[in-house]
């Protein structure tokens, strides 16, 4: 059988919760019961949303939902994960009776790690953007206006730390915390979490046949996130990589025709563009390994 290694110790701690309900029928139905109730809860605020919405814009409004193209789409979007997390939350009590802070970890090394882990990979990118060599970046094309844009920054971060966590507390919470409790094997707790993390970014109907370097670029991202909430024991380190990243993606140099209503500036090519994303996607996979490895540094783990 496969166990874990040593540098793993802190991941005890972090599963122990899980381990007094850990019966697997409890997560196949929170799984099952989770699906449905968000499914059910993002229609309904989604149905709200449109009524309320001026009738003669509202369905331009209802296709932006589909890229995020806007502001308004973005935040529409971002803040559903919201849902996420409150469905998760009553599946833990209600399944598993445990409280859905202990998803998190201990909340004092939680609090410090994310801080540290912030700071980390803020720092890396600041010094790859500084550092040579120079005039590799594609030529960015404006987005929003750097008025609106500094406006809108702090709801900004806000809904992209609600979609980061609501996703953390999923695939390296709930479903890391539950499968470690049964089974002791990395390959259950850090790969199936991971492959479900990627099959949730397959779009070939965005990224055409690039939609397969997404799964893969996702698949490993979740793997090192998982390897780093299992070395640190809390969710900490892995919601703020997570948030970086995606403030970066989202909110900094986004994809023109995928989620870019909230960026300051778009790439000049789009997300289905196999030649243009096959130059850049050896860098973000290195940014990627890179970050993990800042992260590690900085918490000496």
């Amino acid at each position: 059988m496969i166990r874990p290694p040593a540098a793993y110790a802190a991941h005890q701690g972090f599963v122990a919760p899980a381990r007094a309900h850990p019966a697997l029928w409890r997560l196949l139905a929170g799984v099952l019961l989770g699906g449905v109730g968000y499914v059910v809860l993002s229609q309904l605020y989604l149905s709200v949303l449109l009524s309320a919405w001026p009738p003669a814009t509202v369905q331009s409004f209802a296709q932006d939902l589909q890229t995020g193209s806007t502001p308004a789409g973005m935040f529409v979007l971002l803040f559903s994960f919201g849902l996420m997390t409150v469905v998760l939350a009553c599946v833990v009590v209600i399944l598993h009776r445990r409280s859905p802070l202990t998803l998190l970890g201990p909340l004092g090394d939680f609090a410090v790690q994310m801080r540290l882990a912030v700071v980390a990979v803020v720092v890396l990118s600041v010094a790859l953007w500084l550092l040579p060599p120079w005039g590799m970046d594609p030529p960015m094309l404006p987005q929003l206006p750097l008025g609106r844009w500094t406006a809108l920054l702090p709801l900004s971060l806000l809904a992209v730390l609600v979609q980061v966590s609501a996703e953390e507390l999923l695939f390296r919470g709930y479903l890391q915390q539950q499968l470690a409790a049964r089974f002791a094997s990395p390959l259950a707790w850090m790969v199936v979490p991971s492959a479900l993390f990627a099959l949730g970014h397959y779009s070939p109907e965005t990224a055409g046949d690039n939609a397969i370097w997404f799964v893969l670029w996702a698949g490993i991202f979740g793997m090192l996130m998982a390897d780093l909430t299992a070395r640190t024991g809390t969710l900490g380190t892995a919601i703020a990589v997570h948030f970086v990243n995606n403030v970066i993606a989202m909110l900094f140099t986004a994809m023109p025709d995928n989620l870019s209503g909230l960026a300051l500036y778009v790439m000049p090519f789009a997300t289905s563009d196999a030649d243009a994303v096959a130059q850049w996607l050896p860098v973000d996979f290195a940014i990627m390994v890179t970050s993990w490895l800042a992260v590690r540094l900085a918490l000496r783990r």
